[in-house]
């Protein structure tokens, strides 16, 4: 307040100031005098005038850029939280993956911009007993350390998503056949070796089975998952915690 009225009383001494130039400098070329009550008017109507007007004037420009501050964080509030809300709509829970319905979604950008790569259909070996024997904690554990290694051993333009329970999917993108068999590998042995412990101090062994699917630009991403799905059933039936094209 204390500035408002410093500016306030500032252009009052500058409109004085500016009556007083005028009334001396057109008054006498009009044959008259500025004095006595035409001298006080001369300075009084402008301080009168001048300085309530930019006390409201200065006042209502601070409410304004105030207001305009509160409104500009606002925008930034709910952009964050929208952004949140985003991420975390487009993300599974338990794991940080992408969840089904946006794997499928971005798996079908991929295809529409002729991408080509490898797609990966992976399922966490003998997961029910790991929660039968060991509890839902320990299962729950294994999914967010399988979602962790996952993530790790793919890059930013690949896509890792959880298909449901302890199903997960991979697309390398632009990877070769070669690259997506090799790649795949890596990730069933990291997995293999991921230390889990039950509270009971016993180590959970893991292992994965993954069939494997290589994509063709304009690929269908209903087709080639069922067909990395095909492969993952001859894994398991194969022994499972293998790679199967």
């Amino acid at each position: 307040m204390y500035k408002i009225l410093g500016k306030a009383l500032a252009v009052g001494g500058l409109s004085t100031l500016a009556s007083l130039a005028i009334s001396f400098a057109l008054v006498p070329l009009m044959g008259g005098e500025v004095a006595g009550a035409g001298l006080v008017m001369t300075i009084v109507c402008p301080v009168a005038i001048s300085i309530p007007v930019s006390i409201l004037h200065f006042y209502q420009a601070d409410r304004l850029r105030a207001a305009n501050a509160a409104l500009a964080r606002a925008k930034d509030d709910l952009a964050q939280a929208y952004a949140r809300l985003k991420h975390q709509a487009q993300r599974d829970a338990l794991t940080g993956v992408l969840n089904r319905a946006t794997f499928m979604a971005e798996l079908q950008a991929r295809s529409r911009g002729g991408r080509s790569g490898g797609l990966l259909f992976l399922d966490l070996d003998h997961f029910k007993s790991v929660n039968d024997r060991f509890g839902h904690a320990a299962g729950d554990e294994a999914l967010r350390l399988v979602g962790a290694v996952l993530h790790d051993l793919t890059g930013r333009n690949d896509l890792v998503g959880r298909l449901g329970g302890e199903e997960f999917a991979v697309f390398l993108d632009e990877a070769s056949p070669a690259h997506m068999l090799d790649h795949s590998q890596t990730i069933r042995e990291a997995v293999e070796a991921i230390d889990l412990h039950a509270p009971s101090g016993v180590r959970i062994a893991l292992g994965i089975s993954i069939g494997v699917f290589h994509c063709a630009p304009r690929f269908d991403p209903v087709e080639a998952l069922a067909a990395a799905d095909r492969n993952l059933y001859r894994a398991k039936s194969m022994g499972r915690n293998t790679v199967v094209a």
